[in-house]
Parts: structure tokens; sequence; C-alpha cells
């Protein structure tokens, strides 16, 4: 499988006022290594290393378990 360097995972929320708060999801995704940013995206998560399609599946499963049950939508993109 092809390995691509200089990789982050962007990550955009959406929020409902009947979820969980801005606060709460940033620090569970702080927590999982993912940096508040400003701008397009919320989040990003800069792998600083090569990595496959194998890694973003699987950052991919690790945020949506972690934002299950917060009420929130999400979308990822890497690039």
């Amino acid at each position: 499988m092809r390995k691509v360097e200089n990789v982050k995972t962007y990550l955009k929320i959406w929020f409902s006022s009947e979820g969980a708060g801005p606060v709460v999801v940033a620090e569970k995704l702080r927590n999982m290594g993912f940096e508040p940013i400003k701008g397009r995206y919320d989040h990003v998560y800069d792998w600083g290393r090569k990595v496959d399609l194998e890694n973003v599946l699987q950052i991919g499963t690790a945020v949506h378990e972690t934002l299950k049950g917060l009420e929130v939508l999400y979308k990822l993109e890497t690039l």
C-alpha cells in the first residue's frame, strides 16, 4: 500500500443545541491528538509521518467512537 508524507486530517463539526458544547467536544478531540484551528475546519490532526489508507480509516473509526452520543455531526478530510 502506498504511503503519503505530510498528511493532515481535518475535522469540521456541526453542533446541535441539544448536544454537547464546543468545549466538551474540543477536549475529547484534543485527547485524541486533534488541535483546534481557526478557518475552514475546526480541528486538525497532523500525522507527522507517512500514512496509508488503513491509518486514515482507523482515525475515522476513533473519531466516530469518540463523538458517539454527543449529538454532533462531523466531516473528516485527509489531505
